[in-house]
């Protein structure tokens, strides 16, 4: 495993940053009380989910150090996922602005048929690029796999390319995994080559550098190439605490689940998290006791500090909020 640490660039209450090393691009593990809620907290989803996502993208951007430009600045949101962060009105609120652009390229994965480890790109037809003559872009999205991020720069360099535009820099915020780092990796380096004024690439892993799930991890309960995990992750040391303040929270299968419906379809959202807490309700029957499957999930947590845990209690009680998030299906 690469030997990795965090340096501490800033830390307040309302914004831990730190700066990964070593790391081929820029590149940083932000903590805020709004992502943490976020991770820890499933009935954290509808429009107070965006809401929460854009306000930490905010203090993010009001903390890192750059140089963007109002009249450069595009946002860029790869559909859908990237409309989660808000950055259009997160680089308002941090910068007083009002003039920079938004562009949208749709990019949906899908599983391959075939191998059900592998993606592919299906709906992608939609797409509008508006591009000043130099260009920084600022994009968000989860990452899994990467497929949608590596197809979404491609063919954003691609019509910057055609448009005969100078791209200065790319900002991207996710809650990801490490093909994050390897994707901008590469688009960095594709950028220095194409665009004489290119500067840099700054990635912001929002709460940690999350391992995805894999055929091969030994979960009981897992979505390969989906499910974010706390399992084998470097994350920033205040995630790590807040863990301590419920015990269902070390326990979730995904630090963000599916964060398109998360956002715009509830009713979708709501039964994904209600079956995995009645598939961990059926291990508790069976026997299995919280610090068993504490060790599973997240084996780094001491369970001494949540005191006695009855696990059949703790799943109830989550499938009891899930259930308060949302009414009736229609």
């Amino acid at each position: 495993m690469e030997d990795v640490s965090l340096a501490c660039v800033s830390a307040s209450p309302a914004l831990a940053l730190y700066r990964i090393q070593p790391s081929p691009i820029e590149a940083f593990i932000a903590s805020t009380p709004e992502t943490r809620s976020i991770c820890n907290d499933p009935t954290v989803a509808g429009v107070r989910y965006t809401d929460l996502l854009r306000k930490a993208c905010t203090e993010v951007l009001r903390a890192l150090p750059n140089d963007l430009r109002e009249a450069e600045t595009v946002v860029v949101n790869i559909l859908r996922g990237g409309l989660n962060f808000g950055l259009r009105d997160a680089l308002a609120a941090a910068y007083n602005w009002n003039a920079h652009t938004t562009s949208f390229i749709s990019a949906q994965r899908a599983r391959d048929e075939r191998d059900t480890d592998a993606w592919h790109i299906t709906e992608n037809a939609y797409r509008k690029v508006y591009l000043p003559p130099r260009a920084s872009f600022v994009i968000g999205d989860v990452v899994a796999t990467g497929t949608s991020l590596r197809y979404g720069l491609q063919e954003l360099v691609l019509a910057a390319r055609e448009q005969k535009i100078d791209v200065r820099s790319i900002l991207f915020f996710t809650y990801g995994g490490p093909q994050s780092e390897n994707i901008l990796s590469e688009i960095d380096a594709r950028c220095r080559e194409l665009f004489p004024g290119y500067e840099k690439t700054t990635l912001i892993y929002l709460e940690g550098r999350f391992a995805v799930a894999a055929s091969d991890t030994p979960l009981h309960v897992r979505l390969t190439g989906t499910d974010l995990l706390r399992l084998g992750s470097l994350m920033a040391p205040e995630f790590i605490e807040s863990q301590y303040e419920n015990p269902a929270y070390p326990l979730e299968r995904c630090i963000i689940y599916d964060a398109g419906s998360r956002a715009f379809w509830l009713y979708e959202y709501v039964e994904d998290v209600i079956g995995y807490w009645k598939q961990n309700l059926q291990f508790a029957e069976q026997g299995m006791t919280f610090t068993e499957l504490l060790r599973e999930r997240f084996p780094q947590i001491d369970p001494a500090r949540f005191g006695d845990v009855n696990l059949k209690q703790l799943c109830l009680a989550r499938l009891a909020d899930m259930e308060k998030v949302i009414g009736p299906h229609p």
